[in-house]
Parts: structure tokens; C-alpha cells; sequence
């Protein structure tokens, strides 16, 4: 799509319309008065809200995909289940912690101008819909982006209602889309500089025991990470599909990319198809069929099993494997190659 010239004087308008609040409503229906340090965003079909916070308690109501929650304050149940005991105070009862997106809505200050080259960006706010201009003035919807989700800011376009927009660039797909640019938060380069350094990159190691979910993270002997992870369901479809089951055996880290579109790579507004633009800190260490550590806005359930080979983190843990690891990233490419740490998987 050819990009849209804004002059100075125009954007100078968009600005001040930005700040006067217009660009900083949240993109989703029902936005209301949420407390920021308390929100939950549903990322399944639905969720059952119970009674008590036990899956035997009388069930109230559901609560549907992409429904911001208020979150009053979290229960660690005596009821369970034992890997994942976690639940919260909603309105009417308790919901279960594992298809509970922790959100919040957190605008952004705004470019002055398009970037010359790509920047990566981290959504800010519970979602945002994408939009994408097919002719002059018509818009259609595309993708949902959601909360910790990272992508390419390539451009900065009026959007379809007048305000700035940041144009993104979908790796996989090769196409574009803008979504309102206060939504986005462009990371600097300053928060994917090297962890450990000092460290030898043979003295690090990372260990992945499928019987516990659990991942281990090495610097020489001394364990420097631990925490719970969801690696891949045993195949369960014909014997000739691609694997989901996370194999074992000794790998390094090969390729990472900070933003990943996993997927069927269909280009659809369609919420149930499995489509996952922008998937977080990525490191590939199986190349064969594209295992990888991940962050993961999808389910918040760590502890079982839940993915299709990969080995799914909470986000912030999978980002301080891709700072922590090598190949050392470079903050500014798609891809960074290389013969990296040291990943045993049991």
C-alpha cells in the first residue's frame, strides 16, 4: 500500500487531537472507568464464573473472548487444580487464572514524524483492532493485536478516524496495517543489551524437564532462572501431521526474532482461527519443525501442557531468555542467526 503524506501542519493537528484524548481511547468495544492494576482480558471462547473459586461451585454466569474483567484481588484456592491453584475476584464470583490475560491500559507519547527504518513496538493497552486501507477512505478490519504482543513499526499514517496511526508490517505475511499509535510502545534498544556478558556463552546453559514443566536457566553450575513453562500436547491428530509434542534431546538456540507471526498465515479478523501475529521474544532451537522459547498473551496457565511444540513463558521471562541467551539479538533485525546456547530438553 503506498503510504499517505502528511505535511507538517496536518500532523501538528493530529497531535493536538492525540492530546486532547481522542487517540488515547482505548480500540475496543466497552472500554470503561477499569483500574489500571486490575484488569483481566478473557482469551478463549468463554469462561465460567463461579460461585466459589473451585470448578464444583455453582457456575453464575459466562464471560466472553476479549471481555475486560475487573480483577478485585487474586485467591490461591485449596481446591486447586494443584498445577495452576490461582484464581480471581471478578464481578458476580471467581474465575480460574488460566485464560485470564493480565492487561493493563497504558498509553504512549507519539512519533513526530514516520521512522526512516523499522522499530519494534509492544502493545500497551488490553487490544487493539487493526485496521487496513484498501482504497481511499475504506478501511477494512484485520488482525486484533493484543497486550504484550510485539511488531514493526515501519510507517505513521491518519487513521480512519483522523487521528495518527502506526503502520506495522506483518513478517510473515509481508503486509501492512495501522492501529491507533498510542497503543504502541516503541522499545529501545537500550532494554535488549546483553545479560550476564561477563559469562563465557559455553558456561550458559538452559534445561527444559517435560515431567515437572519446568525450565532451569544455567551460568556455570548455579541456577540463575526457574520457573514454570507449557510445553507441547502429544500429537493427537494423523500420524502425518507436523509434531506438537516438544522433542527432547540437545539443541542450541539458532534464530531469534522479537516478533513472530505463528499461525496458519491466513490473513483474517476471524477471533477463532489460530493466527498469533506478534508473538514475543522468540528463540528458535529445533529448526526442523520451529520449537522455540516464547512469551505467551494467550493463556496464562504455565505448569501443564498447553502448546503445539513450542515451549510457551510468560512474557517477561521469555524476554530475559532472549536478552540472557545467545546469539546476542540485534535490537533492529527480524532475525538474528547463530550458533547460540546450549538448550537440554528431558
Amino acid at each position: 500500500m503506498k503510504a499517505t503524506r502528511i505535511t507538517r501542519r496536518s500532523f501538528l493537528k493530529l497531535c493536538a487531537a492525540a492530546s486532547a484524548g481522542l487517540a488515547f481511547r482505548p480500540f475496543y468495544p466497552g472500554a470503561g472507568d477499569y483500574s489500571n492494576d486490575a484488569l483481566g482480558r478473557v482469551t478463549i471462547y468463554s469462561v465460567s464464573v463461579y460461585a466459589e473459586p473451585n470448578d464444583k461451585s455453582r457456575i453464575i454466569c459466562q464471560r466472553y473472548r476479549d471481555e475486560i474483567l475487573n480483577l478485585y484481588y487474586e485467591v490461591i484456592s485449596k481446591d486447586g487444580p494443584s498445577y495452576n491453584p490461582r484464581w480471581y475476584r471478578v464481578w458476580q464470583g471467581y474465575v480460574h487464572s488460566a485464560y485470564i490475560e493480565r492487561v493493563w491500559n497504558r498509553p504512549n507519547p507519539i512519533l513526530d514524524k514516520a521512522p526512516d527504518h523499522p522499530l519494534l513496538g509492544e502493545i500497551t493497552v488490553p487490544y487493539s483492532q487493526t485496521q487496513r486501507q484498501i482504497l481511499k477512505g475504506r478501511w477494512e478490519p484485520e488482525y486484533r493485536l493484543y497486550y504484550g504482543s510485539t511488531h514493526w513499526v515501519v510507517g505513521l499514517d491518519p487513521g480512519p478516524d483522523g487521528s495518527p496511526w502506526y503502520r506495522v508490517r506483518d513478517e510473515l505475511l509481508a503486509v501492512e496495517y495501522n492501529l491507533p499509535a498510542p497503543h504502541v510502545r516503541l522499545v529501545p534498544a537500550s532494554e535488549l543489551t546483553p545479560l550476564s556478558p561477563d559469562v563465557p556463552p559455553y558456561k550458559k546453559r538452559i534445561e527444559v524437564a517435560l515431567d515437572t514443566q519446568t525450565l532451569t536457566a544455567y551460568e556455570y553450575d548455579t541456577v540463575v532462572l526457574n520457573t514454570k513453562i507449557s510445553s507441547g500436547i502429544p500429537n493427537q491428530g494423523p500420524r502425518t501431521a507436523i509434531p506438537t509434542q516438544t522433542p527432547t534431546g540437545t539443541f542450541h538456540i539458532e534464530n531469534k526474532m522479537p516478533s513472530k507471526h505463528m499461525g496458519d498465515g491466513n490473513l483474517t479478523s476471524d477471533l477463532q482461527a489460530y493466527e498469533l501475529p506478534g508473538v514475543p521474544w522468540t528463540s528458535f532451537f529445533e529448526p526442523k519443525t520451529g520449537v522455540a522459547f516464547h512469551g505467551t498473551y494467550w493463556h496464562d496457565n504455565f505448569g501443564i501442557m498447553m502448546s503445539h511444540g513450542c515451549v510457551n513463558m510468560r512474557t517477561a521471562e521469555a524476554k530475559w531468555i532472549f536478552r540472557w541467551s545467545t546469539p546476542v539479538p540485534d535490537p533492529s533485525a527480524t532475525h538474528t542467526i547463530g550458533y547460540g546456547t546450549l538448550v537440554i530438553v528431558h
